[in-house]
């Protein structure tokens, strides 16, 4: 069996090869720069939609990839209640999706203060609020005190993927990781994001929990890195998009000798990926914005102002009077006279598609 990283002495002094990384390093840092130039020339509201959009995806995306669903519009909505948005249609949120969402905002809005234990502990106890994981009960809000082994398969025919640093020696390895999180400041915020990660998840501090607290660490020094807890892309949402290579590579990277350029390059390219696919939602974005600029003297009434807002988000399907009825919680005869006032209004219009349901969509315009 080859040694674990952590096998070797000095383990934590990583190292990567310059040249390998360069052009992706660079061509992240300047994506950074040209996201944050487009945001800041979107307005106010259009920023804070993009802030909106991107911290929901990163929570609920953080927890797929751990096989947990949140609910959309409730991690949507503790995310604007907890950040002061005013937007419509905000929903009550459960126990659970108030931790989780409080452990991101603490790390991506106080991203400038320092990391530590009791932060830590903190966040872990946010995660999970009752004491358990799914039916387990587990040790909260402190480092474990087992053995951790990342294990799949059936019992009796489980595989050991990953065998983590032995419980007695967690607290010294997370004393040096926290005090190079503190204090290393020669390197680049975004490296550092990459080597926080992966030697986070190397110690695997938690009984549970600890990929989650690794992307949010990772989100904390990205914020660094732009000075601003506005987010923009979600990386989370892109690590769940390349989770099969994410996990391939960690596992390749937990037998390196100290080396970590492989990691550190897929690293970057995910960074990179999660700006690109940011750039289809800042159009979207925009979309929304002008459509808004445009209608802003309209008079539209809440149900459709919901309505209109989720066509524009994530509407799925064909827009009909009865999914109209459902979302917004009215009667048919309700839903039916709103669409019909937005297609009067030039707002909507009916599709060529014939059948019992009329299907409905938003007309195409543009600002004067």
């Amino acid at each position: 069996m080859a040694k674990y990283i952590y096998e070797y002495e000095n383990w934590t002094d990583f190292s990567w090869q310059d040249k390998a990384i360069n052009v992706v390093f660079g061509e992240v840092r300047l994506m950074q720069g040209k996201i944050i130039g487009q945001m800041n020339a979107l307005g106010f509201f259009a920023k804070e939609e993009a802030t909106l959009t991107a911290l929901t995806l990163d929570v609920v995306k953080s927890s797929e990839i751990e096989g947990e669903l949140l609910n959309y519009d409730q991690v949507r909505s503790s995310i604007a209640r907890r950040l002061g948005i005013n937007t419509v249609g905000l929903v009550s949120s459960s126990r659970h999706i108030e931790g989780v969402v409080e452990m991101m905002l603490d790390a991506t809005q106080r991203y400038s203060l320092p990391l530590t234990e009791k932060r830590l502990f903190g966040w872990h106890a946010a995660l999970f609020p009752t004491g358990y994981s799914g039916p387990y009960l587990i040790e909260v809000g402190r480092y474990r005190t087992g053995e951790m082994q990342v294990v799949s398969g059936a019992m009796g025919k489980e595989k050991v993927h990953y065998k983590a640093v032995k419980p007695e020696l967690v607290k010294t390895e997370m004393d040096k990781f926290l005090n190079w999180f503190n204090n290393e400041s020669c390197l680049d915020p975004v490296l550092k994001a990459a080597i926080a990660h992966f030697w986070f998840i190397i110690i695997h501090p938690f009984d549970d929990g600890n990929g989650r607290i690794a992307r949010a660490i990772t989100d904390m020094l990205l914020a660094c890195a732009e000075g601003s807890g506005e987010r923009f892309y979600s990386m989370s949402s892109q690590i769940l998009a390349e989770r099969k290579i994410y996990y391939e590579v960690l596992q390749k990277m937990q037998h390196s000798s100290g080396d970590i350029t492989e990691w550190i390059d897929w690293f970057l390219h995910c960074l990179k990926n999660a700006m690109l696919s940011t750039e289809n939602t800042t159009q979207k974005i925009l979309r929304k914005a002008e459509f808004w600029k445009l209608h802003e003297h309209t008079p539209i009434n809440e149900r459709q102002r919901l309505m209109l807002n989720k066509l524009f988000d994530d509407f799925e399907g064909k827009l009909q009077t009865s999914k109209w009825a459902k979302i917004v919680k009215t009667s048919t005869d309700t839903a039916l006279r709103d669409i019909k006032d937005l297609v009067e209004k030039g707002i909507l219009k009916q599709t060529d598609e014939g059948g019992r349901n009329a299907n409905y969509e938003l007309v195409d315009f543009k600002l004067e």
